[in-house]
């Protein structure tokens, strides 16, 4: 983790009185071409994704801010809800100036692109959603804690400390009330008025986004496509940045405008 900080720069910007923390690549934005922001998942901060954001900063300028109430970004009074956090990252990407980046989320971060996605047309380019929560038929959290559970020995134990520092820096009100928001979100209604292509990514072994689930999300998006990584489970943006980051930029190759023409 200490390594992968090296080629990143922190910043801060003010969106609508609360201030969000970010880290950029520190490479020069190219003229043209793809900006990736990867947006986290509950609780979490941008921390535990440097991973996968070193090695797309090899070919893309990358940002991982962390939503505000989480990481190093201030609190709000309350606990924003799914469309309030969308809201808030949509405001982000005008401060930033970025008008049409690709946005990568993992887990609970794919509810928040879908709804940016499907209320704010024309603000993003593409979408990856890797290990997209919540099927229906799990929206408990018995259910959610068992796959939580399931889902833990494919977790490094170098994953744990990012973790639970992130959740205490949110504090675990806030923590659970995110969790109660996520878990009432029709993410599936939102997923037919998504414009951009997207990129549906599941781990074989995750037991969060089980199989059925990430075919149903690619085949209810208009332009989704599903890739499955072999041998790895939910948390890709960690455990495997090197796959997740090759699928991506083979992704974003075939859905440029030049192949799509």
């Amino acid at each position: 983790m200490a390594g992968s900080c090296q080629c990143f720069v922190a910043e801060e910007v003010v969106i609508a009185g609360v201030p969000m923390f970010h880290r950029r690549s520190a490479a020069a934005r190219p003229a043209a071409g793809f900006e990736i922001v990867l947006v986290h998942g509950l609780g979490l901060s941008g921390r535990y994704m440097l991973p996968a954001a070193t090695c797309l900063a090899r070919r893309y300028p990358v940002f991982l801010p962390d939503l505000p109430g989480f990481g190093d970004s201030a609190h709000p009074p309350r606990a924003l809800d799914v469309a309030g956090l969308a809201d808030a990252l949509a405001a982000w990407l005008g401060a930033m100036a970025l008008r049409r980046p690709v946005l990568l989320g993992n887990s609970f971060g794919c509810q928040i692109i879908a709804d940016l996605a499907a209320r704010h047309h024309g603000r993003l380019a593409r979408a990856v959603l890797q290990g997209p929560t919540t099927p229906p038929d799990e929206r408990s959290w018995w259910r959610q804690f068992q796959r939580w559970r399931q889902n833990q020995p494919y977790n490094p134990r170098a994953l744990d400390p990012v973790t639970w520092s992130d959740y205490r820096k949110c504090g675990y009100r806030r923590l659970l009330q995110t969790f109660r928001y996520s878990l009432r979100d029709p993410i599936e209604a939102k997923l037919p008025q998504i414009r951009c292509p997207v990129l549906v990514v599941r781990g074989e072994r995750d037991p969060i986004c089980r199989q059925p689930w990430a075919q149903e999300v690619a085949a209810r998006i208009p332009h989704g496509r599903l890739v499955e990584i072999p041998a790895v489970a939910h948390t890709l943006v960690f455990t495997a940045p090197a796959q997740l980051a090759a699928v991506t930029e083979r992704f974003l190759a075939d859905t440029a405008p030049g192949a799509l023409a």
